[in-house]
């Protein structure tokens, strides 16, 4: 498990953590104009998963030590939006339910480390329109070959039904 640190981190959580879906939006220049926050750069940050890119934002913590926060360009199926990188690696960020907006811009600080939960390794609503509806597509050829265009939609129907089973069968197999 990584560790999750639950941090009163600065100005860039609320913006790239709390609502801001776009997280694509968060460029250096984007980040120097909405919060007055400089030095911010883009960068690939290496992980265990692979590399990803994004923007690095370097701040100082209140013990003097100082760390980049890592928001990543591309989502992807990450569970987080923020990372804190520091000497001992890349970690994800969690706002502290009891911090003020003000304490998170005057003293970035970490208040705790915990183990983070596992996540689920869940199959994108992507993927599983696209089986759903490959299947039913499958179907509907099927069913246009063997009887027309009341075939074509017996077969859709049968196709897109066999690919929600199978869907829902497989749903959980990684």
């Amino acid at each position: 498990m990584k560790p999750t640190l639950v941090l009163a981190a600065g100005l860039v959580l609320a913006g790239a953590g709390s609502g801001c879906r776009d997280v694509q939006a968060v460029t250096p220049q984007s980040i120097e104009q909405q919060y007055g926050v400089s030095g911010a750069y883009t960068d690939t940050v290496g992980t265990p998963d692979g590399s990803l890119k994004g923007t690095l934002v370097p701040v100082t913590l209140a013990d003097g030590r100082t760390a980049q926060l890592f928001i990543p360009a591309k989502r992807g199926n990450q569970e987080h939006t923020v990372y804190l990188r520091d000497s001992e690696g890349l970690h994800p960020v969690r706002v502290s339910e009891q911090v003020t907006r003000d304490e998170m811009t005057r003293s970035p600080a970490i208040v705790e480390r915990r183990a983070e939960p596992p996540h689920a390794n869940k199959r994108s609503w992507e993927k599983e329109a696209l089986i759903i509806g490959g299947s039913a597509g499958a179907g509907t050829a099927i069913g246009a070959i063997a009887g027309g265009k009341k075939g074509a939609g017996i077969g859709a129907a049968a196709g897109g039904v066999g690919g929600l089973i199978f869907d829902l069968i497989t749903r959980d197999k990684k």
